[in-house]
C-alpha cells in the first residue's frame, strides 16, 4: 500500500518535472531553445542557463538538456572557428595574418597565467566577431532544431495515437 502511494506520487512528480505530456510545440520549443543555448557563445554555462530557463518558462527539462548536449566536444573547435569567421565577415574584423603561429607560441610559454594573458591579448580583438557569429548561428540552429523536432514529435504522435494529448 505504501509502495503504491509512493510510486504514484513519484510518477506524478516526474511527469510534472519533465513535462512528458506537453504539447508538441512546447516540447519542440524546449528542444530548440536547448540547441540554441548549446551553440551559443556562453561556453561553460550552457547547462546552467538551459536549466534556469527551463524552470523559468516551465519547459521540458530533458528536451532542453538534449538540445544543449547536441554540441559535442569534437565539433566545438570547427564550429566556433567558423562562427568567428562569419562574425568577422559581418563586422569587418580582420584575422591577424600570423594568427596560427602566435596561437601555437602561446602554448610554448611557461606558466598557465602567462599563457592565459597571451591568449587573451590574441583573442580579444576577435571577441565581437565571436559573439556575433556564434549568436547568429545559434539562433539559426535553434530554429532548425525546433522545426525538425516538431515534425518528428508530430509524426511519432500520429504513429502512436493511443497516447493522450493535452488540450
Amino acid at each position: 500500500m505504501v509502495w503504491q502511494l509512493t510510486k504514484s506520487a513519484l510518477q506524478r512528480w516526474t511527469e510534472k518535472l519533465l513535462h512528458v505530456h506537453d504539447t508538441p510545440e512546447r516540447t519542440a520549443a524546449a528542444f530548440g531553445m536547448g540547441v540554441a543555448l548549446g551553440f551559443s557563445p556562453f561556453l561553460g554555462l550552457h547547462t546552467a542557463i538551459g536549466l534556469v530557463l527551463a524552470f523559468a518558462f516551465n519547459l521540458n527539462r530533458v528536451a532542453v538538456l538534449i538540445g544543449v548536449y547536441l554540441h559535442l566536444p569534437w565539433i566545438m573547435g570547427p564550429y566556433y572557428a567558423g562562427a568567428t569567421a562569419l562574425g568577422a565577415l559581418l563586422t569587418g574584423t580582420r584575422m591577424p595574418a600570423d594568427f596560427l603561429p602566435r596561437l601555437e607560441a602561446v602554448w610554448r610559454l611557461d606558466g598557465w597565467w602567462v599563457r592565459f594573458e597571451a591568449l587573451g591579448s590574441l583573442l580579444r580583438p576577435l571577441l565581437p566577431a565571436y559573439l556575433i557569429g556564434s549568436s547568429i548561428l545559434a539562433l539559426i540552429l535553434g530554429a532548425i532544431g525546433y522545426w525538425a523536432s516538431l515534425a518528428l514529435i508530430r509524426a511519432r504522435r500520429r504513429a502512436h495515437p493511443h497516447r493522450p494529448e493535452l488540450p
